[in-house]
């Protein structure tokens, strides 16, 4: 082929080729992805055009490149992982599937009091599949973040932390381009967990949403009428309780939330926002009475090529004043003990406080106990000076009833004019029962929840004092008493102590009343069958100095 021809048809070819792109080919219009927010840089990134039928469009650049590559390589050829963090306190398993805690142990806790009981486990297996700190968005504006598998560049499957804390990062991408992190902060020192939950927006969609982080918690194994166990949060700087009964008529509870919890008789999960905002707590019950509690952050804005990070603390751990005070975040006000919290609080203070000194929480008990029955001297002794004295007009008294037995209305007439002659308040006896009410709800709420009770030996057969006290065990039920089934030693000697009070005490004007007090030594044993031996014991050493007060003061006052 000549030259010069062969060179005119290449220019004539290009000529066409231009004139074709520029008259009958329609551009499709290109924009540019914004610098990222929070003066941030991000990396030099591909200008790709907008394609209708996909508002996301994928960022190329290098910080998600090794996440697309690897989550690709994960997705395909084998399962998440599971990584466990080991620290002097606890074990904790997590699963890349949703970067979500499978299983939380304690180290320093066991199931049982049982020399041979395994740690106690606080995700059990009702839960520990789906996992709890599950990540979400309530308007689910990142498609697949409910099934994301999360990636971290870890290259052992465990790690232990026992120097100094250590951040692990969970990452995933979404088809769309979005990168979601979830990083824990893990200490050794502490129970408290930092999570900062980060979305980087690479794409063109703006996006609008309100952030959800869930905790679970299987129904109780056995009920109680006192105590709380379920979901509460602090809102308002109030406690919110709710119970689980509750949920079917309420189930948000929105205001400036500083945290959300669930509890059990004496461990609490929980997640602390950082900054305390206005935000809810959302509240689920399955068929399966499944509690999920979810924290509601507040709505948030994330334009294309932006980031936002939420930051949260997380307890595991028991709910000890000490542990939670030392913690801060209020989240010692998830301790409380009811209408009487007022007096078991400074109770449990005391306790502690002796049992600094006396490292046995029986003998702190029995301690308490004399304190408070100091307290209340001056008052017992008012009513049994009152008692004493009842019991000096008796004669005077069965003579009027045997006068009028024929005139209730005469009768009535004289027994006032008794007690007016002889200055004696016939309900001046039963002051220091109704004193004492106030003291033993407290007591009771405060023995019964107080972890540092929990497997807490006093002697002999009595190695729980959060427990009932079984001397042997029995392989056959009792009636009324709960298992383990034994000899309740410490109650039966609380029985017959509440017995001799009552025979030493001035018998009741009316005899069915004076009968029905009879049985009421053995009324209060068959209750006391199944409380705490710790209850027990206060209300055994109460009873024996009542009747020593009982005793000293009624011998006093009949000279």
């Amino acid at each position: 082929m000549d030259k010069p021809r062969f060179l005119i048809a290449i220019v004539l070819s290009f000529l066409v080729f231009v004139l074709w792109e520029f008259l009958w080919v329609e551009k499709e219009p290109v924009q540019q992805i914004q610098p990222e927010q929070q003066g941030q840089q991000i990396p030099e990134q591909v200008t790709l055009p907008i394609i209708e039928e996909k508002p996301f469009i994928k960022d190329v650049s290098t910080d998600i490149k090794e996440i697309i590559h690897d989550q690709g390589l994960t997705q395909q050829e084998k399962a998440a992982r599971i990584i466990t963090i080991n620290t002097p306190l606890y074990s904790v398993l997590i699963s890349e599937k949703g970067a979500v805690f499978k299983s939380f142990i304690l180290k320093k806790y066991k199931e049982s009091g049982k020399p041979d009981s395994p740690l106690l486990e606080m995700i059990p297996p009702a839960i520990s599949d789906a996992g709890i700190l599950r990540l979400g968005l309530d308007k689910k504006s990142i498609p697949g973040l409910e099934k994301a598998v999360f990636l971290t560049k870890l290259v052992s499957d465990s790690i232990s932390i026992n120097d100094t804390e250590k951040e692990i990062v969970f990452s995933w991408v979404s088809p769309q381009g979005i990168i979601v992190e979830k990083r824990f902060t893990f200490s050794p020192e502490t129970y408290m967990i930092e999570l900062s939950v980060v979305i980087k927006n690479r794409s063109y969609q703006t996006i609008q949403d309100r952030p959800v982080l869930s905790l679970m918690k299987p129904p109780a194994e056995g009920k109680t009428m006192y105590g709380f166990e379920g979901p509460s949060a602090l809102i308002n700087n109030k406690l919110e309780q709710i119970k689980l009964k509750k949920i079917e008529d309420k189930n948000i509870f929105t205001g400036e939330l500083q945290w959300i919890a669930v509890q059990d008789r004496y461990f609490m999960s929980s997640i602390i926002p950082v900054s305390a905002v206005e935000a809810s707590m959302r509240l689920f019950l399955d068929e399966n009475d499944v509690l999920e509690a979810q924290y509601l952050g507040p709505a948030i804005i994330i334009n294309s090529a932006g980031r936002h990070v939420f930051e949260y603390k997380l307890f595991f751990g028991p709910k000890s004043t000490k542990i939670l005070k030392a913690l801060d975040y209020k989240l010692s006000k998830a301790i409380n003990f009811g209408m009487f919290d007022f007096l078991a609080k400074p109770c449990l203070w005391f306790m502690n406080i002796i049992y600094g000194v006396i490292p046995n929480y029986g003998v702190a008990i029995i301690i308490l106990t004399v304190f408070t029955k100091i307290i209340l001297w001056p008052l017992g002794t008012k009513s049994y000076k009152s008692m004493a004295q009842m019991k000096k007009i008796q004669p005077l008294m069965k003579e009027i009833r045997e006068k009028y037995k024929n005139d209730k209305k005469r009768m009535n007439e004289e027994v006032m004019g008794l007690y007016k002659t002889y200055k004696v308040n016939p309900v001046g006896g039963c002051l220091p029962m109704f004193l004492q009410i106030p003291v033993f709800f407290a007591l009771y709420r405060m023995l019964y929840e107080a972890i540092e009770l929990r497997h807490a030996p006093f002697f002999g057969w009595i190695t729980d004092l959060a427990a009932p006290d079984r001397l042997f065990r029995f392989g056959f039920s009792i009636p009324f008493m709960q298992e383990p089934y034994g000899i309740p030693v410490l109650t039966i000697i609380m029985g017959g102590t509440m017995f001799l009070q009552q025979k030493i005490a001035p018998p009741m004007g009316d005899p069915a009343q004076a009968k029905m007090m009879m049985f009421m030594p053995l009324i209060f044993t068959v209750i006391f069958i199944n409380f705490s031996s710790g209850l027990v014991l206060y209300w055994l050493v109460n009873n024996v100095l009542s009747i020593s007060q009982q005793y000293y003061i009624t011998k006093k006052a009949l000279k």
